[in-house]
């Protein structure tokens, strides 16, 4: 009879962004166990809060199958008695031992019946292992030194198969069936089972499943802005951070002195996000509301305690803010340029002054004006403001601010604000050109100093942040529409080329989900010209259906081929007068005018129309291959015809190598 399984592991508030990825390997070590063990079941769900991990599987029998093992013993050349020996450490008789041929010789051997072990006792064995082996950036010892470690001190263990409780022990903490209700609103002892433990939990203002605590906090949000004319500012990010803070989380609505609206919104939008987790709103219009929702962990706030206090923090935080505004103000971004002479880019690497001058010649030598030099040259400053000292999150953005107010030309404002952009996947390029030649600058000088002193990433390591660095500079290349070529902004650099290649391969494969095979095939043609690459990728996704397409990448394939079978790698012109076969010369005539056609598409972005050309090649070359023998007895024709094939694959290789398609076509 198959049995449901619950786990649940009872701790101390767990930092809100360790708890998914600490989800995912509670999950995969528990499959582990029941794959090693040869248990069939399944794991239903994993949820989490700040104080608990959860687990539930289905489907899970009561033991083990039993299995039969065949034992290996001593070769039957060693005798009867170390026959007997091996039959007596298996309390078996030395006439159950059969003798077997093997590679090594005749050898003893035993079938043996190992009986299943009841499920209850093997989980009781290897949930200690499982739950202490989940990996958190850090942990804690909590009952002395070189007792178990933990993200946080372990306080209950709920472990059910059943209606039976999985008996094991963690640091003096046994497992049972009670949990623990919200710290403030439930009760601190809740006993649960597998088929109510999410109802009883909730019961005691735990919402177990993160997907109901989102859906409260929207609801929330939308019912208190119902009917206001205003609307929250979306924030994804904030919204996972505040799931996973809360066990039952409800949102609020405070306000703010509408003074502090003379400050810049990208000020007050950050205290609010990453000070406080407020969720700031916005008017019809796009603009800054002085109201702010936050979301507590707690049911109701019926007399306003927990607003007024949130008022009053926030209240003290733009004070704050509006002070190092002020103060900042007191010296242009000009004027502290020499002051990064004091602050430290890398230990190796110099100070902050030395990357604002390397950024400066790379813009330079990218062909910037004199705004985006100015740029560069400003643009690490706020790092210097009391702003930036206080809201990191700032730095660039504040930058830009200070240089608007203080009458920095516009160009030049807006490249020092979009100059860390883009910072994720989601997030835009920097809006000007000015701004793409300074952020591709700070990118660039970063991946190269560091890959020159030998700070490479390695495996999940990457303390600097180059594979960002690399991701930003290549999609500001393609996006942008910058055809600067990579192994020049590498710095000749080839562990930097190669770093580049697999940063470009990721970007055509997983962002913009392009076949594999495709991205293959366009890289192996040439891609130091990212927007060209893009639009050739483009072009063969957009060709690829057509009925020729395939067949042609096929017939290029078996070119490749042919040639290498030959070892022809020459570069001879085809003499037409040699071309004895009708099929052969209808493959030329017709490889010339597409050639052509081609050839005026060339560089100008229009590649599906000359890879369409190339695709009508198809009954030109099977037409070829059934009637022409390439490995003509007479050497020169056989020449002449591999250089027939070499031209085509030569020509047309430089928008796609068609080899690297996949195709069902041998």
């Amino acid at each position: 009879m198959a049995k449901d399984f619950l786990l649940e592991i009872g701790a101390e508030e767990i930092p809100d962004w360790m708890l998914p990825p600490a989800l995912q390997q509670l999950r995969e070590r528990f499959e582990a166990v029941l794959k090693d063990h040869g248990l069939p079941g399944e794991v239903a769900w994993v949820e989490a809060t700040p104080r608990r991990l959860a687990l539930k599987a289905s489907g899970l029998p009561l033991k083990q199958k039993s299995r039969t093992e065949v034992l290996t013993g001593p070769p039957v050349a060693a005798g009867e008695r170390a026959a007997e020996g091996f039959a007596r450490r298996h309390g078996v008789d030395p006439g159950q031992l059969k003798a077997v041929q093997t590679p090594k010789g005749e050898y003893l051997t035993l079938k043996k019946k190992i009986p299943g072990r009841r499920t209850i006792d093997i989980l009781a064995e290897e949930l200690p292992r499982i739950i202490l082996q989940i990996h958190w950036p850090k942990t804690m010892y909590w009952t002395g030194k070189n007792g178990p470690r933990f993200i946080r001190p372990i306080r209950w263990l709920v472990a059910l198969l059943g209606a039976q409780v999985v008996p094991f022990e963690i640091a003096g903490v046994k497992s049972g069936r009670t949990s623990a209700g919200h710290r403030r609103l439930g009760k601190p002892k809740v006993r649960v089972t597998i088929a109510g433990y999410q109802e009883e939990l909730e019961r005691n203002y735990v919402l177990v499943p993160a997907s109901r605590r989102r859906r409260r906090i929207e609801a929330g949000i939308a019912a208190l802005l119902e009917g206001s004319g205003l609307r929250v500012k979306e924030d994804p990010a904030l919204l996972e951070t505040l799931v996973y803070l809360t066990e039952y989380p409800t949102p609020i609505l405070g306000s703010f002195d509408e003074a502090f609206l003379e400050l810049p919104m990208e000020v007050l939008v950050t205290v609010m996000r990453h000070h406080q987790r407020y969720f700031s709103v916005l008017n019809a219009d796009g603009t800054l509301a002085p109201r702010f929702i936050a979301v507590m962990n707690t049911a109701d706030d019926p007399e306003g305690l927990v607003r007024r206090g949130n008022e009053r923090v926030l209240r003290a935080r733009f004070n704050d803010a509006r002070f190092f505004w002020n103060f900042d103000q007191r010296r242009k971004l000009a004027d502290r340029v020499d002051d990064l002479a004091h602050v430290t880019f890398q230990k190796e690497l110099g100070s902050y002054l030395d990357k604002a001058r390397r950024m400066v010649a790379i813009v330079e030598s990218l062909g910037g004006d004199e705004h985006a030099c100015r740029a560069a040259r400003l643009a690490k400053c706020d790092l210097t403001t009391e702003m930036v000292g206080e809201f990191p999150e700032l730095q660039g953005i504040i930058g830009g601010l200070y240089a608007r107010a203080q009458g920095e030309p516009e160009p030049v404002a807006q490249a020092i604000y979009d100059h860390y952009k883009p910072v994720t996947m989601d997030d835009e390029i920097p809006s000007t050109h000015e701004g793409r030649l300074v952020a591709l600058a700070d990118k660039l000088d970063t991946l190269r100093e560091c890959f020159r002193i030998g700070l490479v990433p390695s495996g999940s390591k990457d303390p600097f942040a180059l594979r960002r660095a690399a991701q930003g500079v290549v999609r500001i290349l393609v996006e942008g529409g910058l055809r600067f070529r990579i192994p020049e902004l590498a710095g000749g650099d080839e562990k930097l080329i190669e770093f580049f290649d697999d940063r470009i391969r990721y970007y055509f494969r997983e962002v913009r989900a392009f076949a594999y095979d495709e991205v293959n095939a366009v890289l192996a043609a040439g891609a130091d010209d990212l927007p060209d690459a893009a639009e050739r990728l483009a072009a063969i996704r957009d060709v690829r259906p057509t009925e020729n397409f395939e067949p042609i990448a096929a017939s290029f394939k078996r070119i490749k081929n042919i040639l290498r079978q030959a070892g022809y790698a020459g570069d001879d012109e085809v003499a037409p007068e040699m071309l004895m076969e009708p099929q052969e010369r209808e493959l030329y005539d017709a490889f010339r005018r597409v050639r052509a056609e081609v050839e005026q598409h060339r560089g100008r972005g229009a590649y599906r129309a000359g890879l369409q050309a190339i695709a009508a090649l198809r009954p030109r070359v099977d037409s070829f291959f059934d009637h022409v023998l390439v490995n003509a007895p007479d050497q020169r024709l056989r020449r002449n015809r591999l250089a027939l094939l070499a031209n085509l694959l030569k020509e047309f290789s430089s928008i796609a190598d068609f080899s690297e398609i996949v195709t069902t076509r041998s």
